[in-house]
C-alpha cells in the first residue's frame, strides 16, 4: 500500500481536482490550521473517499438530503461522488484523508460520523508527515489502521435528515433558519398547506424522526455551532428558544453527555 509523500501544511486547502485523479496512493493526508473564524468550501465531489476530523473547531457539512455536524470529538466519512459542502465554525486546526475509490469497497456507503479515537487521529497525522514514496512496515500499518478505523467504528448519528414532500422540506427549511420558533406541529401545518396528520405520519416516515424530535435535534446541532463560535451558555439557550438556560443545559447533557460550557471550553 502506497501513501502520498507528506502534505503537512499551515493552512488547508481542499482542492477538489487535487484529488479526483484515478489510481495513484491508496491515501493522501493532510492536517493544517487556519486561524479565521470560518472557511467555507463550495459544493463538490472528488472520486476519492474523504474523511475528516479537527482537534479544535466545528464542521457543518451538508451531504446530499443530510447536514452533519462535527465536534472536535468526532469525524466524519464522505464516500466517493457524493456532492457536500464544508464550513468551519471557530478558529479550525484539524486533518483529512482522502481514500482512493478502489481501496473503498469495505468502507461505508453513506456518510456517517463517528468518534474519534486517539489512535486513529494520530496515525492520520503521522500518515500527513512522511515524505517517502515507500513505506516501510510500520508505515504499512499504519495505513491499515486508518483504513480499518474507518470500516470499523460504530457510528454516531449527528445528522440531520430531511424530508424529501415539498410542503414538508419547506417547513423543515423553513424552521432550520429560524430555530427559535415556537409554532407547535398543527401551526406548522397550516403554514405548510399540509394536515397535521399528513406533516406527523410523513416525518417519520422520511426522517426517522418525530417532527418534535426533530426540531430538537436542529436546536441542539445549532447549538454546538453557537458554542463554537464563542456565544454565552445563556445567550444559546435564548436564542434558541428554550424557555430556560436550566432545561437547555440538561438536554445538552442528555444527549451529548457533557454540559454546554464544558463542551465549550473543550474547544
Amino acid at each position: 500500500m502506497e501513501i502520498a509523500k507528506p502534505c503537512h501544511i499551515q493552512e488547508i486547502t481542499l482542492q477538489p481536482e487535487a484529488t479526483d485523479q484515478v489510481g495513484g496512493p491508496v491515501i493522501i493526508a493532510v492536517a493544517g490550521t487556519l486561524e479565521a473564524e470560518r472557511f467555507s468550501v463550495p459544493m463538490h465531489r472528488h472520486g476519492r473517499g474523504q474523511l475528516m476530523g479537527s482537534m479544535r473547531g466545528l464542521l457543518t457539512v451538508p451531504v446530499a438530503s443530510e447536514n452533519w455536524v462535527v465536534p472536535a470529538s468526532h469525524a466524519i466519512w464522505v464516500p466517493p461522488d457524493h456532492l457536500h459542502t464544508v464550513d468551519s465554525h471557530g478558529a479550525f486546526h484539524g486533518w483529512s484523508v482522502f481514500v482512493e475509490k478502489s481501496a473503498c469497497g469495505a468502507l461505508p456507503t453513506r456518510a456517517c460520523t463517528f468518534r474519534t479515537s486517539p489512535l486513529l487521529r494520530e496515525s492520520v497525522l503521522r500518515a500527513a508527515t512522511w515524505d517517502t514514496d515507500t513505506l516501510d512496515a510500520a508505515q504499512q500499518h499504519i495505513a491499515c489502521v486508518v483504513l480499518d478505523k474507518i470500516h470499523s467504528t460504530p457510528v454516531e448519528a449527528l445528522g440531520l435528515p430531511l424530508p424529501a414532500e415539498p410542503r414538508l422540506m419547506r417547513i423543515a427549511r423553513a424552521f432550520i433558519s429560524e430555530p427559535s420558533n415556537g409554532r407547535d406541529l398543527d401551526a406548522w401545518a397550516t403554514w405548510g398547506a399540509v394536515s397535521s396528520r399528513t406533516l406527523s405520519r410523513r416525518f417519520v416516515q422520511e426522517t426517522g424522526f418525530t417532527f418534535t424530535a426533530w426540531r430538537q435535534r436542529v436546536r441542539l446541532l445549532r447549538a454546538l455551532e453557537m458554542l463554537a463560535a464563542g456565544e454565552q451558555v445563556t445567550t444559546v439557550a435564548m436564542d434558541l428558544g428554550y424557555s430556560t438556560a436550566s432545561a437547555f443545559i440538561g438536554l445538552f447533557h442528555k444527549t451529548f453527555g457533557i454540559t454546554p460550557a464544558a463542551y465549550r471550553r473543550s474547544l
